[in-house]
């Protein structure tokens, strides 16, 4: 008989002794790439429930928005719609059938490295196109992205103060307690520190989202390149700022970020002014961030809302409990952000006007 295979919990543990602490970001790469990869955590038997999933005017909203920028900058007919971290595919879907009816049936590419996720997007989407990385991604005519509650997942570095020093975090295990615990490393970090460093009280941490600074910066190259637009959702914050906002969720319930890894979603809060400048660096236009909220609103959400309502009225009381979901500031509105990039060429998006 072939032995029991490890848990990534005993994976890292053996890792950790055998070549000592790992930093925040392999800890929350490794988690997260075996918790994507073994499960549907979406919906009410999951952990969590994204936009998507609370009611199709979401994603009809987003992609009219895309729709409406193309139509407005040339009506190339060879773009592509692109997501990024497509969950079921429900965003997709919705969007695309809000695409066609107004004239637009894009080529489909998702990046997605999930299998599990992938045989649920082509169950929706069979002609979908799946992609590893952006960079796979059709190099020929504009690209119409979305990505949302993508970058939370991604990877950041901690920084953490240490009397007059700045020092990476990591992660030690503990084994006669059986869990992960977050300590001081050794590394001292002398440079991409901002500012307001220097002025941060001890145990103060910073968080470097370089993963996600590195796909930003090589997918704004890529619209910059071949024209397009990218509609960005997540929750968030303008940066720099300081804080740790590593948190889990399991059945959507917060939960230990440090116990039973590859188990629970773990993410962080996403810097928008790190976007914002990896698209400018790549000579894109940007527009906002504003909140989810506003984001819904300008593009009509109220009125699709009552359209909804009117079409079947036993459900008008879901489709208010919806909308209210998505845009009220005590729950998705403001915290969640919304912002999109324009090649220069193209015209302003819908939804940003402040």
């Amino acid at each position: 008989m072939s032995p029991e295979p490890l848990s990534l919990a005993e994976r890292l543990a053996r890792q950790i002794a055998s070549g000592g602490p790992i930093s925040i970001a392999h800890y929350i790469g490794e988690a997260n790439q075996h918790y994507y990869a073994t499960r549907d955590p979406l919906g009410a038997g999951g952990d969590f429930t994204t936009a998507p999933e609370i009611s199709q005017m979401f994603g009809e909203l987003v992609g009219l928005a895309l729709t409406d920028v193309w139509m407005r900058s040339g009506r190339r007919p060879d773009a592509a719609y692109v997501e990024l971290g497509p969950g079921r595919g429900t965003l997709a879907s919705d969007a695309l059938r809000a695409m066609e009816r107004a004239a637009i049936a894009p080529k489909v590419h998702l990046v997605e490295t999930s299998p599990t996720l992938r045989d649920r997007q082509r169950a929706l989407l069979p002609q979908v196109v799946h992609h590893d990385r952006i960079d796979t991604l059709p190099d020929q005519g504009p690209l119409l992205v979305v990505a949302n509650e993508f970058f939370d997942a991604l990877p950041v570095r901690q920084c953490i103060r240490v009397g007059e020093e700045w020092r990476e975090r990591v992660v030690i295990a503990r084994e006669e307690e059986g869990r992960f615990i977050p300590v001081a490393g050794y590394r001292r970090i002398e440079s991409g520190l901002p500012p307001m460093a220097a002025e941060a009280p001890e145990g103060a941490i910073i968080e470097s989202p370089i993963v996600g600074a590195e796909i930003a910066y090589a997918l704004a190259h890529r619209i910059a390149r071949q024209g397009g637009a990218a509609i960005l959702i997540d929750y968030g914050y303008e940066g720099p700022a300081l804080g740790d906002t590593l948190q889990a969720v399991k059945a959507h319930r917060f939960a230990d970020p440090f116990a039973d890894p590859g188990e629970a979603d773990l993410t962080t809060h996403v810097d928008f002014t790190m976007l914002g400048n990896m698209a400018r660096q790549a000579g894109l236009r940007v527009h906002g961030p504003v909140g989810q909220g506003d984001f819904l609103r300008q593009l009509g959400i109220d009125a699709r809302a009552e359209q909804l309502a009117r079409t079947a009225p036993a459900r008008a009381a879901e489709v208010e409990a919806a909308r209210a979901r998505l845009t009220d500031g005590e729950a998705m509105g403001t915290l969640f952000k919304a912002m999109a990039w324009t090649h220069p060429d193209w015209a302003d998006p819908a939804g940003f006007e402040r």
